[in-house]
């Protein structure tokens, strides 16, 4: 009976923080972080099976998704010469 009380009191207090929080900056937060955890490859950390990360295929996501941001800019930058935006 006293352990069900304790996780209702931890529920509800988890609950009141996370709605508590200012929404633009923990969204922002958010948004931030998992786009770093992407780039960096911590997304992909334990993916495999038995929870283990090849590390070459962590470096290989890695590089690829540097890639296509260095791909990405490249193509807003010819996109903006052909529209003569510069």
């Amino acid at each position: 009976m006293t352990e069900d009380r304790e996780r209702e009191s931890r529920e509800a207090l988890e609950r009141v923080r996370r709605d508590s929080e200012t929404v633009g900056s923990s969204s922002l937060a958010r948004v931030g972080q998992r786009a770093a955890d992407h780039f960096s490859g911590r997304d992909a950390i334990g993916a495999a099976e038995g929870g283990g990360t090849d590390p070459v295929e962590l470096w290989g996501r890695r590089i690829g998704r540097a890639l296509s941001v260095v791909v990405a800019a490249a193509l807003v930058w010819w996109l903006g010469l052909q529209l003569r935006w510069w």
